[in-house]
Protein backbone atom coordinates (compact mmCIF):
# COMPACT_ATOMS: atom_id res chain seq x y z
CA UNK A 1 0.00 0.00 0.00
CA UNK A 2 2.80 2.42 0.88
CA UNK A 3 4.38 1.91 -2.57
CA UNK A 4 1.14 2.56 -4.42
CA UNK A 5 0.78 6.12 -3.08
CA UNK A 6 3.09 7.18 -5.90
CA UNK A 7 1.05 5.61 -8.71
CA UNK A 8 0.40 7.95 -11.65
CA UNK A 9 -3.16 6.65 -11.88
CA UNK A 10 -4.95 4.52 -9.33
CA UNK A 11 -7.41 1.73 -10.02
CA UNK A 12 -10.36 0.20 -8.16
CA UNK A 13 -8.31 -2.32 -6.21
CA UNK A 14 -5.88 0.35 -5.05
CA UNK A 15 -8.79 2.41 -3.74
CA UNK A 16 -9.90 -0.53 -1.61
CA UNK A 17 -6.36 -1.07 -0.38
CA UNK A 18 -5.95 2.60 0.42
CA UNK A 19 -9.13 2.75 2.52
CA UNK A 20 -8.15 -0.45 4.32
CA UNK A 21 -4.73 1.01 5.05
CA UNK A 22 -6.21 4.25 6.40
CA UNK A 23 -8.36 2.18 8.77
CA UNK A 24 -5.40 0.07 9.92
CA UNK A 25 -3.15 0.59 12.94
CA UNK A 26 -0.59 2.20 10.63
CA UNK A 27 -3.15 4.50 9.05
CA UNK A 28 -5.05 7.59 10.16
CA UNK A 29 -6.37 8.01 13.74
CA UNK A 30 -9.47 9.85 12.49
CA UNK A 31 -10.34 7.25 9.85
CA UNK A 32 -9.82 4.48 12.37
CA UNK A 33 -12.32 5.95 14.84
CA UNK A 34 -15.24 6.35 12.43
CA UNK A 35 -18.43 4.29 12.54
CA UNK A 36 -21.48 4.07 10.30
CA UNK A 37 -23.21 6.58 12.56
CA UNK A 38 -20.35 9.05 12.85
CA UNK A 39 -20.05 9.52 9.08
CA UNK A 40 -23.77 9.36 8.30
CA UNK A 41 -23.93 13.14 7.78
CA UNK A 42 -20.90 12.99 5.51
CA UNK A 43 -22.77 10.64 3.18
CA UNK A 44 -25.73 13.02 2.98
CA UNK A 45 -23.53 16.02 2.32
CA UNK A 46 -21.58 14.26 -0.43
CA UNK A 47 -24.80 13.16 -2.14
CA UNK A 48 -26.08 16.72 -2.16
CA UNK A 49 -22.76 17.99 -3.47
CA UNK A 50 -23.05 15.55 -6.38
CA UNK A 51 -26.48 17.04 -7.14
CA UNK A 52 -25.02 20.53 -7.01
CA UNK A 53 -22.26 19.50 -9.42
CA UNK A 54 -24.87 18.08 -11.81
CA UNK A 55 -26.76 21.37 -11.72
CA UNK A 56 -23.56 23.32 -12.43
CA UNK A 57 -22.94 21.42 -15.66
CA UNK A 58 -19.23 21.23 -14.76
CA UNK A 59 -18.10 17.70 -15.66
CA UNK A 60 -14.76 18.03 -13.86
CA UNK A 61 -16.57 19.07 -10.70
CA UNK A 62 -19.04 16.20 -11.10
CA UNK A 63 -16.18 13.73 -11.51
CA UNK A 64 -14.61 14.96 -8.26
CA UNK A 65 -17.87 14.87 -6.30
CA UNK A 66 -18.74 11.38 -7.54
CA UNK A 67 -15.36 10.32 -6.20
CA UNK A 68 -16.19 11.78 -2.80
CA UNK A 69 -19.53 9.95 -2.79
CA UNK A 70 -17.86 6.70 -3.85
CA UNK A 71 -15.45 7.14 -0.96
CA UNK A 72 -18.40 7.08 1.43
CA UNK A 73 -19.69 3.81 -0.07
CA UNK A 74 -16.27 2.18 0.13
CA UNK A 75 -15.71 3.50 3.66
CA UNK A 76 -19.03 2.12 4.95
CA UNK A 77 -18.38 -1.21 3.27
CA UNK A 78 -14.93 -1.38 4.85
CA UNK A 79 -16.35 -0.70 8.33
CA UNK A 80 -18.90 -3.48 7.80
CA UNK A 81 -16.28 -5.91 6.53
CA UNK A 82 -14.14 -5.34 9.61
CA UNK A 83 -17.09 -6.30 11.81
CA UNK A 84 -17.93 -9.32 9.67
CA UNK A 85 -21.30 -7.91 8.57
CA UNK A 86 -20.75 -7.74 4.82
CA UNK A 87 -18.14 -6.73 2.26
CA UNK A 88 -18.09 -4.43 -0.73
CA UNK A 89 -18.30 -7.58 -2.83
CA UNK A 90 -21.61 -8.37 -1.12
CA UNK A 91 -22.84 -4.85 -1.89
CA UNK A 92 -21.96 -5.23 -5.57
CA UNK A 93 -23.43 -8.74 -5.77
CA UNK A 94 -26.69 -7.59 -4.19
CA UNK A 95 -26.91 -4.62 -6.53
CA UNK A 96 -26.35 -6.72 -9.65
CA UNK A 97 -28.96 -9.26 -8.55
CA UNK A 98 -31.45 -6.46 -7.92
CA UNK A 99 -30.82 -4.94 -11.36
CA UNK A 100 -31.38 -8.30 -13.07
CA UNK A 101 -34.50 -9.07 -11.01
CA UNK A 102 -36.07 -5.67 -11.59
CA UNK A 103 -35.48 -5.70 -15.34
CA UNK A 104 -37.52 -8.74 -16.44
CA UNK A 105 -38.32 -6.89 -19.68
CA UNK A 106 -34.59 -7.03 -20.45
CA UNK A 107 -33.39 -10.30 -18.93
CA UNK A 108 -36.60 -12.37 -19.04
CA UNK A 109 -39.81 -12.51 -21.06
CA UNK A 110 -41.70 -9.52 -19.63
CA UNK A 111 -42.50 -6.63 -21.94
CA UNK A 112 -42.34 -2.88 -21.38
CA UNK A 113 -42.80 -0.46 -24.24
CA UNK A 114 -42.39 2.78 -22.32
CA UNK A 115 -40.56 4.29 -19.38
CA UNK A 116 -43.83 4.41 -17.40
CA UNK A 117 -44.36 0.66 -17.92
CA UNK A 118 -40.79 0.02 -16.78
CA UNK A 119 -41.42 2.00 -13.58
CA UNK A 120 -44.63 0.08 -12.95
CA UNK A 121 -42.78 -3.23 -13.28
CA UNK A 122 -39.98 -1.97 -11.02
CA UNK A 123 -42.46 -0.88 -8.34
CA UNK A 124 -44.40 -4.15 -8.46
CA UNK A 125 -41.26 -6.25 -8.12
CA UNK A 126 -39.92 -4.02 -5.34
CA UNK A 127 -43.10 -4.43 -3.32
CA UNK A 128 -43.02 -8.18 -3.86
CA UNK A 129 -39.40 -8.62 -2.79
CA UNK A 130 -40.01 -6.49 0.31
CA UNK A 131 -43.13 -8.43 1.25
CA UNK A 132 -45.35 -5.37 0.89
CA UNK A 133 -48.89 -6.68 0.45
CA UNK A 134 -50.65 -3.34 0.97
CA UNK A 135 -50.16 0.16 -0.37
CA UNK A 136 -49.83 1.35 3.21
CA UNK A 137 -46.81 -0.90 3.50
CA UNK A 138 -45.38 0.66 0.36
CA UNK A 139 -45.85 4.11 1.88
CA UNK A 140 -44.12 3.06 5.07
CA UNK A 141 -41.17 1.87 2.99
CA UNK A 142 -40.48 5.40 1.78
CA UNK A 143 -37.28 6.41 3.55
CA UNK A 144 -37.72 8.72 6.53
CA UNK A 145 -34.20 9.94 5.76
CA UNK A 146 -35.44 11.79 2.68
CA UNK A 147 -36.04 15.54 2.80
CA UNK A 148 -39.65 15.98 3.92
CA UNK A 149 -40.84 17.50 0.62
CA UNK A 150 -39.45 14.58 -1.37
CA UNK A 151 -40.93 12.08 1.07
CA UNK A 152 -44.34 13.75 0.84
CA UNK A 153 -44.26 13.57 -2.95
CA UNK A 154 -43.37 9.87 -2.93
CA UNK A 155 -46.08 9.04 -0.39
CA UNK A 156 -48.69 10.92 -2.40
CA UNK A 157 -47.62 9.16 -5.59
CA UNK A 158 -48.10 5.78 -3.94
CA UNK A 159 -51.60 6.80 -2.81
CA UNK A 160 -52.35 7.92 -6.35
CA UNK A 161 -51.44 4.50 -7.76
CA UNK A 162 -54.55 2.99 -6.15
CA UNK A 163 -56.80 5.89 -7.14
CA UNK A 164 -56.69 7.80 -3.86
CA UNK A 165 -56.13 11.15 -5.51
CA UNK A 166 -57.87 14.24 -6.87
CA UNK A 167 -59.03 13.87 -10.49
CA UNK A 168 -57.22 17.09 -11.40
CA UNK A 169 -55.28 19.97 -9.88
CA UNK A 170 -58.44 21.91 -8.90
CA UNK A 171 -59.11 19.54 -6.00
CA UNK A 172 -55.52 19.84 -4.78
CA UNK A 173 -55.72 23.62 -5.12
CA UNK A 174 -58.94 23.84 -3.10
CA UNK A 175 -57.36 21.67 -0.40
CA UNK A 176 -54.36 23.97 -0.26
CA UNK A 177 -56.63 26.97 0.32
CA UNK A 178 -58.54 25.03 2.98
CA UNK A 179 -55.32 24.19 4.82
CA UNK A 180 -54.19 27.82 4.64
CA UNK A 181 -57.43 28.85 6.32
CA UNK A 182 -57.00 26.20 9.02
CA UNK A 183 -53.46 27.41 9.67
CA UNK A 184 -54.75 30.96 10.10
CA UNK A 185 -57.29 29.67 12.64
CA UNK A 186 -54.56 27.73 14.47
CA UNK A 187 -52.37 30.83 14.67
CA UNK A 188 -55.30 32.84 16.03
CA UNK A 189 -56.03 30.25 18.71
CA UNK A 190 -52.42 29.37 19.39
CA UNK A 191 -53.28 25.65 19.17
CA UNK A 192 -52.13 23.14 16.57
CA UNK A 193 -49.91 25.47 14.57
CA UNK A 194 -47.23 22.88 13.78
CA UNK A 195 -49.78 20.32 12.64
CA UNK A 196 -51.65 22.78 10.43
CA UNK A 197 -48.44 24.14 8.93
CA UNK A 198 -47.44 20.57 8.11
CA UNK A 199 -50.81 19.98 6.45
CA UNK A 200 -50.36 23.16 4.40
CA UNK A 201 -46.92 22.10 3.20
CA UNK A 202 -48.19 18.60 2.40
CA UNK A 203 -51.00 20.12 0.34
CA UNK A 204 -48.54 22.41 -1.47
CA UNK A 205 -46.56 19.32 -2.47
CA UNK A 206 -49.78 17.79 -3.81
CA UNK A 207 -50.31 20.82 -6.05
CA UNK A 208 -46.70 20.63 -7.25
CA UNK A 209 -47.19 16.97 -8.14
CA UNK A 210 -50.16 17.79 -10.37
CA UNK A 211 -48.14 20.56 -12.00
CA UNK A 212 -45.27 18.09 -12.53
CA UNK A 213 -42.96 20.47 -10.71
CA UNK A 214 -40.66 18.89 -8.13
CA UNK A 215 -41.40 20.53 -4.78
CA UNK A 216 -37.85 20.06 -3.51
CA UNK A 217 -36.39 21.54 -6.67
CA UNK A 218 -38.83 24.44 -6.63
CA UNK A 219 -37.92 25.29 -3.04
CA UNK A 220 -34.21 25.04 -3.84
CA UNK A 221 -34.64 27.56 -6.63
CA UNK A 222 -36.72 29.84 -4.40
CA UNK A 223 -33.88 29.79 -1.84
CA UNK A 224 -31.36 30.64 -4.57
CA UNK A 225 -33.56 33.47 -5.86
CA UNK A 226 -34.04 34.92 -2.37
CA UNK A 227 -30.32 34.70 -1.58
CA UNK A 228 -29.32 36.34 -4.87
CA UNK A 229 -31.86 39.15 -4.55
CA UNK A 230 -30.98 39.73 -0.89
CA UNK A 231 -27.33 40.08 -1.90
CA UNK A 232 -28.25 42.74 -4.46
CA UNK A 233 -30.40 44.54 -1.90
CA UNK A 234 -27.49 44.60 0.52
CA UNK A 235 -25.18 45.78 -2.28
CA UNK A 236 -27.57 48.61 -3.08
CA UNK A 237 -27.60 49.66 0.58
CA UNK A 238 -23.80 49.60 0.75
CA UNK A 239 -23.61 51.73 -2.43
CA UNK A 240 -25.67 54.32 -0.51
CA UNK A 241 -23.15 54.20 2.33
CA UNK A 242 -25.55 52.39 4.64
CA UNK A 243 -25.92 48.95 6.20
CA UNK A 244 -29.11 46.94 6.35
CA UNK A 245 -28.98 46.93 10.15
CA UNK A 246 -29.52 50.68 10.28
CA UNK A 247 -32.33 50.74 7.70
CA UNK A 248 -36.03 50.48 8.43
CA UNK A 249 -38.06 47.58 7.05
CA UNK A 250 -39.84 50.02 4.73
CA UNK A 251 -36.51 51.19 3.31
CA UNK A 252 -35.34 47.62 2.78
CA UNK A 253 -38.68 46.73 1.16
CA UNK A 254 -38.20 49.59 -1.30
CA UNK A 255 -34.78 48.24 -2.30
CA UNK A 256 -36.30 44.77 -2.56
CA UNK A 257 -39.04 45.98 -4.90
CA UNK A 258 -36.44 47.77 -7.03
CA UNK A 259 -34.46 44.54 -7.39
CA UNK A 260 -37.62 42.65 -8.39
CA UNK A 261 -38.03 45.10 -11.24
CA UNK A 262 -34.36 44.75 -12.15
CA UNK A 263 -34.47 40.97 -12.43
CA UNK A 264 -37.81 41.07 -14.26
CA UNK A 265 -39.81 39.11 -11.67
CA UNK A 266 -43.05 39.99 -9.96
CA UNK A 267 -42.78 37.69 -6.95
Amino acid sequence: MVDSVHESKYDWQELLSLVAFLRSDRGCPWDREQTHGSIRQNLLEEAYEVCEAIDSGDSAHLCEELGDLLMQVVFHARIAEESGSFSLGDVIDGLCRKLVTRHPHVFRDATAGSADEVLAIWEEIKQGTRGQTTQHGAMQSVSRGLPALMRAEKIQSKASKVGFDWPDVSGAWDKLMEELSELRDAVSSGVGMEEELGDLLFSAVNVSRFLKVGAERALERACDKFTDRFGRVEGAAISQGRSLREMTLAEMDLLWENEKVTDGTIT
